[in-house]
């Protein structure tokens, strides 16, 4: 299996992890934030939206740093809806963009005040791994709005395996 390949199966499982999250989420309450320095749960859902734009931009070599993405939608069901449609275009865009461009550099953000690059590849393992870490958050989130958290890498209190 090569790295492409194995970037892509973890996408897609990640990707349905964090579907079934975000259709966990009460919708109706998108506004809600944990603490007063907190994103609100629709501003942690977006950027799952603007992980798959970042990927995007990195594959067709239109990534700014720092990056331009919409503003957050006011309503919960707009941003499942637009997770849901970048998928498939970033995946197609993935497909086609042949393994020897994802080692590639590109212009990144290292730190404060520090810029440098960064292979595409690994610039995509670290947005995989921040969707991971803030679909963790959205759990808490989901939890402390009276939603019931679903099965991520395991059982959980609301859907057990046994």
């Amino acid at each position: 299996m090569t790295e492409k390949e194995m970037f892509e199966q973890a996408w897609e499982k990640e990707f349905q992890t964090t579907l079934k999250v975000l259709n966990a989420y009460p919708g109706n309450k998108p506004d809600f934030k944990p603490h007063e320095r907190s994103m609100s749960a629709k501003e942690l859902a977006w950027t799952f939206v603007t992980e798959q734009m970042a990927i995007e931009q990195s594959l067709d070599g239109t990534m700014t740093m720092p990056p331009s993405f919409p503003p957050v939608p006011d309503k919960w069901e707009e941003i499942l809806a637009t997770y849901q449609k970048l998928h498939p275009n970033l995946v197609k865009k993935l497909q086609k963009t042949p393994e020897a461009d994802l080692f590639k550099n590109m212009p990144m953000m290292l730190g404060p005040g520090n810029m440098g690059e960064m292979p595409k590849l690994q610039f995509m393992w670290l947005m995989l791994s921040d969707l991971i870490h803030h679909r963790g958050q959205c759990s808490v989130y989901l939890r402390m709005a009276g939603g019931k958290v679903p099965s991520i890498y395991g059982p959980s209190a609301d859907e057990p395996w046994m």
